[in-house]
């Protein structure tokens, strides 16, 4: 459903599921030519990616935050505005951006630029980061990792929702009578999405404010998300905010997928050997039997990626990665095409599967809506 809402900002993305990709932006040799892109050719690479993405018909294109090597997603304010102008339709996300060493200020500065930039369409995913040198790079406690990023989303949150702001915490120097600007677009701020893959405490703050909870479901058996997201939907009902069912799961996910598995598992097993996050390690068969990794035909990606919402509930929005470990920049477009091809399908069976009650995505045009409605109701109360 292509459509503009009658405020400032669009809803260009279907109803229901999300489908997307996000990259962490790794520069990686490629075991089987032994070759390694420039930064320039790899930040490049992220931008022929991202536009590929709405090509394709997909809706959501997300982009970590890294400070070291071998990371080029450094800037992702950056890095999203200049895709945000070349784009249309696909939101802009981050995955993640790190509330522990980003100051609160900035990030209510930055993604509310980026926010009017490019007309609603910037979710903000936010998470601890797991590389404990980088804290001290920004002056921070990698000890004080939970307690940073509850109080800086604390403050972030009220930078958005007030006016006027007078804070005072623990790890940074007060607020007197602060404003943050510009204001949000249509006085809503970008939808936040917490996300872990091992901290009840970040599930717990997103259940809290009624945030989206992002599991990157990409490395551990499903049992050990299962924990998670359940813990994020029990305690998305305590505070009020829906049942269980209801609350906004975001997953991630990982693909290669050629015609038939045969060659899709040839051609991906140098990748994977080689790969620094899970190179050495696990077989290839071991690691897909065992974790959200697909590498096979079309149709073994359809049925795999189908039984999630089996294991985790309905959710909002799926996410693959699939520009990792060296794979060249044609492999990588070549694949995005090929989930464009299921993609249809992938729509289908997820909307037939879906139960009544079961929220949409997020977009901007359905939250400003959501807040007038609930603004006109407020002010009809005797």
């Amino acid at each position: 459903m292509n459509a503009m809402d009658d405020t400032t900002g669009q809803d260009l993305a279907p109803a229901g599921m999300q489908f997307g990709i996000f990259t962490v932006g790794d520069v990686t040799q490629d075991p089987t030519g032994a070759t390694t892109p420039s930064e320039n050719a790899r930040i490049k690479a992220l931008v022929e990616i991202a536009k590929k993405t709405e090509e394709v018909g997909l809706d959501v294109f997300a982009s970590g935050q890294q400070h070291n090597p071998p990371f080029v997603t450094t800037s992702p304010t950056t890095l999203m505005a200049y895709m945000a102008a070349q784009t249309e339709r696909i939101v802009f996300s981050t995955a993640i951006a790190q509330i522990t060493t980003n100051d609160p200020v900035r990030l209510a500065e930055d993604y509310a630029v980026l926010q009017h930039l490019s007309d609603g369409r910037v979710d903000l995913m936010l998470g601890r980061g797991n590389s404990a040198p980088v804290y001290s790079w920004f002056g921070k406690d990698p000890t004080k990792a939970v307690e940073l990023t509850v109080e800086n989303y604390q403050l972030l949150r009220r930078l958005w929702d007030e006016d006027v702001v007078n804070w005072e915490g623990r790890f940074r120097t007060p607020l007197r009578a602060f404003t943050a600007t510009p204001r949000p677009l249509d006085d809503v701020p970008p939808m936040v999405w917490h996300a872990s893959i091992r901290t009840p405490e970040v599930a717990e703050l997103a259940a809290f404010y009624g945030d989206g909870y992002f599991a990157n479901n990409i490395f551990w058996p499903k049992e050990h998300y299962q924990r998670l997201i359940g813990f994020y939907r029990q305690r998305y009902e305590h505070y009020g905010h829906g049942t269980p069912e209801q609350a906004i799961v975001g997953l991630g996910g990982q693909v290669f997928m050629r015609k038939n598995s045969q060659d899709a598992v040839r051609e991906f097993r140098p990748y994977f050997d080689n790969a620094p996050v899970y190179g050495h390690g696990p077989s290839l068969e071991d690691f897909t039997a065992q974790t959200p990794l697909t590498v096979g035909s079309p149709q073994e990606f359809i049925e795999k990626t189908l039984t999630f919402a089996d294991f985790f509930g309905d959710y909002q929005r799926q996410l693959f990665l699939v520009d990792h470990a060296g794979l060249p920049q044609k492999v990588v477009l070549e694949q995005i095409d090929m989930i464009g091809e299921v993609l249809p399908t992938l729509r289908k069976e997820f909307a037939a599967r879906r139960p009544a009650g079961i929220p949409d995505a997020p977009t901007h045009a359905s939250r400003v809506a959501a807040r007038a409605q609930a603004t006109v109701g407020s002010d009809t109360r005797p």
